[in-house]
């Protein structure tokens, strides 16, 4: 995923925004789109500022207690992630299971025993 852009940058092309200049012409000289400067833009209206939104990338898992699911799954080892899905309820998906098995390094692979000859 991309880095935001530099808060001095954001600020220097808002001052210029201020200062008179035209968003197209601000746009261009700083080589950002029109559409993020007017979220900028936008954002600095709302809210007084135009930092960078945190915490808003990256996955989030919905399932919270990874103890507790540790335990569902080795319950429920013998049966699929879309039938666990189902069996957990609280709107979990069988991508969230996926995710979080794959978080927590539990695989998706059955015990098979190997039979030897005899």
């Amino acid at each position: 995923m991309p880095a935001p852009y530099s808060y001095d940058l954001r600020r220097k092309t808002v001052e210029a925004i201020n200062r008179g200049h035209k968003k197209v012409n601000v746009s261009r000289l700083f080589k950002i789109s029109r559409n993020t400067l007017d979220i900028w833009l936008k954002r600095e209206k709302e809210t007084g500022d135009f930092q960078t939104l945190t915490n808003k990338q990256g996955r989030h898992s919905k399932i919270e207690y990874e103890e507790k699911f540790k335990s569902f799954v080795k319950e429920n080892q013998d049966k699929t992630q879309t039938k666990m899905a189902e069996l957990s309820g609280n709107n979990i998906t069988q991508q969230n299971i996926s995710y979080t098995c794959q978080k927590l390094g539990i695989t998706r692979k059955k015990n098979l025993r190997i039979r030897g000859k005899k």
